[in-house]
């Protein structure tokens, strides 16, 4: 019994293996390679596939989603005999699980070969500044032609990008001081026309300012000399108006002269030169009034009118030093 037992357990996991060989379960997005006997037949899809255990074999599981594959810095030489160093990034798709089992023996080695030796060729042509401005430009001419050179594997290139793009330590000194220089450039413009402005703005508000005060200062003259002229006029027609004669303003020159001599700085007083024609009118006028006071040698004698007293001119001597 112990060997029939022992043949039946042998059988049940030959089955059991038998059945695992024969139901594939392919999960979705993914694909596998049959062979039978060393030689492809067919490609599985996602989902519950049967096979001929034994006979037929998964070569190759395939994953069918988009992959990213980032790849190490690589020296570059620029036009300009610069080397920078250049970090890309492939995304890629596997369209033809056939194609990238059979046509290739490594893809991902293979797209990074190729990514290589295309971007020396791309920035070989281009000196180190164009180089750092147009990532766009040899991100497409990239793309290009890897997107051709991997169709025949099965393989669609759907983006590249270049991470980064390091030029080496002295050149990014010098970039770094270029940058700084034409920072504080531009600094130093705007503060200059900022300077400028602000004079401009200062020359044209004292203008301003000039203009205003001149006009105040001309209206206030007209209006002064406006107001003089009226209170010469006004005086000029007082006078005419009362008609005076010689006799009155005389005795009103006579008047101011004590007011000519007042004050304490008065130190020298000239006698003016018409006095003389002011006491000669006045002294005709004291003569016109004594016959009249004493006329007809009847009555009383009126008294004589007196003159008036004007105090004689004052003639100091300048101090001795």
């Amino acid at each position: 019994m112990e060997p029939i037992i022992i043949v039946l357990i042998i059988l049940v996991v030959l089955v059991f293996i038998a059945l695992m060989k024969t139901v594939q379960v392919i999960p979705q997005a993914s694909a596998a390679i049959v062979e039978r006997f060393g030689r492809y037949t067919r490609t599985l899809n996602a989902g519950l596939n049967i096979v001929v255990p034994f006979i037929d074999s998964i070569r190759n599981r395939i994953d069918l989603r988009e992959q990213v594959v980032p790849f190490p810095p690589q020296p570059v030489i620029t036009q300009d005999n610069l080397v920078v160093n250049i970090d890309t990034v492939i995304y890629y798709q596997v369209t033809d699980a056939r194609a990238a089992t059979y046509e290739v023996a490594s893809y991902i080695q293979a797209i990074e070969q190729l990514t290589v030796t295309t971007l020396r060729n791309i920035i070989g042509g281009m000196d180190l500044e164009r180089t750092l401005t147009s990532r766009e430009e040899i991100n497409a001419a990239l793309r290009g032609v890897l997107d051709e050179a991997t169709g025949k594997w099965g393989i669609r290139v759907n983006r590249v990008e270049l991470k980064a793009i390091e030029p080496p330590t002295s050149i990014q000194d010098s970039m770094e001081k270029q940058m700084r220089a034409d920072r504080d450039k531009r600094a130093a413009i705007l503060t200059a026309e900022g300077i400028r402005q602000s004079q401009i703005l200062t020359a044209e508000g004292e203008k301003q300012s000039a203009i205003l005060r001149a006009e105040g200062e001309a209206r206030a003259a007209a209006l002064r000399a406006e107001g003089e002229a009226q209170a010469i006029r006004t005086v000029f027609e007082s006078i005419h108006a009362g008609d005076p004669d010689q006799k009155l303003l005389s005795y009103q020159y006579l008047q101011m002269l004590p007011k000519i001599a007042e004050g304490d700085a008065n130190k020298l007083w000239i006698v003016p030169s018409e006095i003389g024609d002011a006491l000669k009118g006045l002294s005709g006028a004291i003569g016109n009034f004594g016959p009249m006071a004493g006329g007809g040698g009847s009555g009383p004698a009126a008294p004589a009118a007196s003159a008036p007293k004007t105090p004689a001119p004052r003639r100091e001597q300048p101090p001795l030093d």
